[in-house]
């Protein structure tokens, strides 16, 4: 879950009792407010805007949440000219001294206040305890909110003022019943320090907010960065600005002008698109919700591939069922026409042999007719034979000295045609040869002749 790049973003003020949502869309570089809604800390955050779904996969999500300034500390940091890549190991070199706390026990982060041409970088650290954090982390968890970012709302206001001069810049915040006033001091052209001021939440939170500005004061004359009479700027809503503007104009005169605040959704718009904004959310915690999101997508398409599964199966079914009962009206129709078939075959049966007997037939009378117009006189047929209506055998004698007519008559034959087609497929002469003994009374031996003639029918 990146947070450099997103379709849909969500920010969430959860510092009150009635919390506030706005969704934003991406428009161009910018965002733009696509629904808002305040929703009490006992009811559940929208979930069609907040959970993670199928979609971010290729529509990312952006969840910013604003996390509350009551035990979060900030820490200016003058650092060399550097490449912005290393400029975490020198933050990180330095954060045990800057922590007023032990490191395990904390969460941190920063800020980068210079200007991108600036000669020198001045870094804001963002400390906050790690169980404070864990316990927003949490409350966010059971609304169903899974934050890719927990940030200070005043330091984005700060930013977006982008101020220019030397001065004190206040910003006050009504926060969980109580005001938190980030004080920023800027002198030489650049921020010396950051402070979050916790103010009593009565009438006297103005003289309370001077005391504590005192103090920051002195502490800025003894490092040398304070020069006197500084200008002031105070940046609050209208009421908040009543509370404050008496006990401020008593401690610095004329040297106040008062401003009016970001609206809301403009601020929440800012923390949507900041770019390289810092992050309290713990990278464990960034691990655990990247893996459940993963985890989710595969439990999804398991239990989708589970129901597309279950539905083919239940269409396989259905298709059988559909098969069989198509199979059983035809297997009815088989057992009603069975006995009409059999009949119909028994018949057919019967039509064919006597189609044959007639085929045959009129083919013996074909060959019989042949045989003897082609006969030459002088040829004796003595047997004729007819093979299964295939093959004419043709059997007779032929004085010795006239056995060429043996040949002439295999060539009639083979020529002799019923209605223009011919009759035999091939004619051949099988013997010629004497025979045992002659007729009484002759000298020369007759000769036995033996012709074979196949029949062109394609229907034998």
């Amino acid at each position: 879950m990146k947070t450099g790049r997103w379709n849909n973003c969500n920010v969430l003020d959860a510092r009150q009792e009635r919390r506030q949502l706005w969704h934003f869309g991406r428009d161009g570089s910018g965002a733009r407010l696509l629904s808002e809604r305040v929703v009490l800390s006992t009811d559940p955050l929208p979930a069609r805007h907040v959970a993670r779904t199928w979609s971010d996969v290729w529509q990312p999500k952006l969840n910013v949440a604003w996390l509350p300034a009551s035990q979060v500390f900030l820490r200016v940091v003058h650092l060399p000219p550097s490449d912005p890549k290393e400029l975490e190991g020198m933050v990180e070199l330095q954060i045990e001294r800057l922590s007023p706390l032990p490191i395990t026990q904390v969460v941190w982060t920063f800020e980068v206040l210079s200007p991108p041409a600036s000669p020198a970088q001045t870094i804001v650290v963002i400390i906050a305890t790690r169980n404070v954090v864990e316990d927003v982390l949490g409350r966010l968890e059971d609304s169903g909110f899974l934050a890719d970012r927990l940030e200070l709302p005043q330091l984005r206001e700060l930013l977006a003022i982008q101020a220019s001069g030397d001065g004190v810049w206040l910003l006050p915040r009504e926060e969980g019943g109580r005001a938190v006033c980030l004080a920023a001091w800027r002198f030489g052209g650049q921020w010396q320090n950051l402070s979050l001021l916790q103010l009593s939440g009565d009438e006297q939170a103005g003289q309370h907010m001077v005391d504590l500005l005192r103090q920051i004061a002195w502490a800025g004359e003894m490092e040398g960065w304070l020069i006197p009479n500084p200008a002031w700027h105070l940046v609050a809503e209208e009421g908040l600005a009543a509370r404050l503007e008496s006990a401020l104009r008593t401690a610095v005169g004329d040297a106040l002008t008062i401003h009016p605040p970001l609206a809301l959704p403009r601020l929440a718009a800012l923390s949507a698109t900041a770019t390289g904004a810092g992050n309290l959310v713990p990278a464990e915690f960034l691990s655990r919700y990247r893996q459940q999101f993963i985890d989710r997508l595969w439990m999804r398409a398991l239990g989708g591939l589970g129901l597309a599964y279950l539905f083919a199966i239940l269409g396989y079914f259905v298709a059988l069922q559909w098969v069989q009962y198509q199979k059983d009206a035809l297997d009815q129709q088989i057992v009603f026409s069975t006995s009409a078939y059999t009949n119909a075959l028994e018949l057919r049966a019967k039509v064919q042999i006597l189609q044959e007997q007639v085929s045959l037939k009129f083919a013996a009378l074909d060959c019989w007719k042949a045989a003897s117009d082609n006969l030459p006189q002088e040829l004796n047929l003595t047997q004729l034979t007819f093979q299964r209506g295939k093959k004419l055998g043709l059997f007779g004698t032929v004085p010795s000295d006239q056995q060429g007519l043996v040949t002439t008559y295999n060539q009639a034959l083979a020529a002799a045609t019923v209605n223009g087609q011919p009759l035999f497929s091939q004619v051949s002469t099988r013997s010629i040869q004497a025979s045992a003994a002659g007729p009484s009374g002759s000298t020369a031996r007759p000769m036995n002749w033996s012709i074979e003639c196949e029949i062109r029918r394609s229907d034998l």
